[in-house]
């Protein structure tokens, strides 16, 4: 097996990744936040036109996904600073899955409160 190949299968890797493509989504996303909050420099109009294209349900999923995937950069840059600041310990491979862990719980506490309401 080709040893560059081995390498995507390691842990760490997937936690670089997700931290990369994390970090790329939000840039994407942060410009059409700031869209969506202009409206309300349009008067009220524009401000309850964006309000009510925010309760479809695709935006609701979208909202969740992109909590999840701040919470994901958010874990995986706290992983990586421990990296670079830490001494190397065994202990440091299970910061991935600590930040997974994580990430899973921000985005189902984000989820349960958009369900609930709150």
């Amino acid at each position: 097996m080709n040893r560059a190949w081995r390498a995507r299968n390691h842990p760490a890797y997937w936690a670089f990744l997700v931290h990369r493509l994390s970090g790329l989504a939000l840039a994407v996303f942060l410009p059409a936040h700031f869209l969506v909050l202009g409206q309300a420099l349009r008067g009220e109009a524009g401000l309850e036109g964006a309000l009510r294209w925010t309760d479809s349900p695709l935006v609701k999923v979208a909202e969740i996904a992109i909590v999840v995937l701040l919470a994901a950069h958010l874990t995986g840059g706290v992983r990586m600073l421990a990296l670079e600041f830490l001494p190397w310990r065994d202990w440091q491979k299970s910061l991935a899955a600590l930040a997974a862990g994580a990430t899973v719980l921000f985005g189902l506490a984000f989820a349960l409160a958009l369900v609930g309401g709150g």
